[in-house]
C-alpha cells in the first residue's frame, strides 16, 4: 500500500471562516423568523453542506421547505458569503502552503472534498494562489449526501482515476485531512486514514476518531505518515 493522494476538507482546513458561516446562517433563518442557538449550529452544521445544515436547522423548528425554497436560501447565503469575503483586506487562509508544497514534492495527487459550494471554493483558491495544487474538487454542488456520508470521498477517488488511468487509486491509498467529527467519519467510512486538525474542535475530541491528530497541520510528521502506508 502506498500513499497516492491527499484529500483536504476546505472550511476549517484551508480557510478559517466558520464564524462567517455561522453568522450568515443565523441571518438567513432570522429572515424566516427563526433563531439559531449556537449549540444547534455546532451540532448540525459543522462539517456538513449548506443544504444539510439548513434542512436540519429548519426541521428542528418544525419547518419543511421545498427544494426550490432551499436552493433559494443557499443562493442567498452564497451571495452574502462572497460579499463578506470581498470586504476583507486579507482572506483568513490558514498557513497551509508549505504543507501543500511538501505533499507536492512527494508526488501525491491532491484534492478537496467539501460541502461548500464550488463557486465559493474556486474563487477563494484562485484569490489565495492555491488552485494549482489541487487536481480534483468535489463540492457540495456535486453531492446530495453530506458528510458524514462517505460519498464525496469516494467520488474524489473516482475522479482522480478518471484523470489518470494508471494511478489505480483505492481509498486505502488516500489520506484525508479534516477538522470535524462528521468529516473524519466520512473519510473513515470511505476506507481512508485521517488526520484530524484541531482548528474547530478540541484536540481530544478528534483524537478519539482520527489516525493522527495535530493542533496545527504544520505539526504533521510526513515521514511517519508515509511509513504507515508503506
Amino acid at each position: 500500500m502506498t500513499l497516492k493522494a491527499v484529500l483536504f476538507d476546505f472550511n476549517g482546513i484551508i480557510i478559517n471562516d466558520e464564524v462567517i458561516h455561522e453568522a450568515l446562517v443565523g441571518e438567513i433563518l432570522l429572515g424566516e423568523n427563526l433563531r439559531v442557538r449556537d449549540r444547534d449550529y455546532k451540532e448540525v452544521c459543522l462539517g456538513r453542506s449548506d443544504r444539510a445544515c439548513l434542512t436540519k436547522l429548519l426541521a428542528l423548528h418544525g419547518r419543511v421547505v421545498s427544494e426550490a425554497t432551499l436552493t433559494q436560501l443557499i443562493s442567498l447565503k452564497s451571495r452574502a458569503y462572497h460579499q463578506k469575503l470581498e470586504e476583507l483586506e486579507t482572506l483568513p487562509i490558514y498557513p497551509i502552503q508549505e504543507v501543500l508544497m511538501q505533499f507536492q514534492d512527494l508526488g501525491v495527487a491532491m484534492g478537496i472534498v467539501t460541502g461548500a459550494i464550488r463557486s465559493e471554493v474556486e474563487w477563494i483558491l484562485e484569490r489565495a494562489g492555491l488552485a494549482s495544487y489541487f487536481s480534483v474538487l468535489v463540492a457540495g454542488d456535486d453531492i446530495r449526501r453530506s458528510k458524514p456520508d462517505p460519498y464525496g470521498y469516494l467520488l474524489a477517488v473516482e475522479r482522480l482515476n478518471q484523470q489518470n488511468s494508471t494511478l489505480n487509486l483505492q481509498p486505502n491509498h488516500c489520506l484525508a485531512i479534516e477538522d470535524t467529527p462528521a468529516g473524519i467519519q466520512a473519510a473513515k467510512k470511505a476506507g481512508m486514514q485521517v488526520v484530524g486538525v484541531a482548528n474547530t474542535y478540541p484536540f481530544h475530541m478528534l483524537q478519539r476518531q482520527a489516525d493522527w491528530t495535530v493542533d496545527d497541520l504544520s505539526e504533521l510528521e510526513l515521514e511517519r505518515v508515509q511509513t504507515t502506508f508503506s
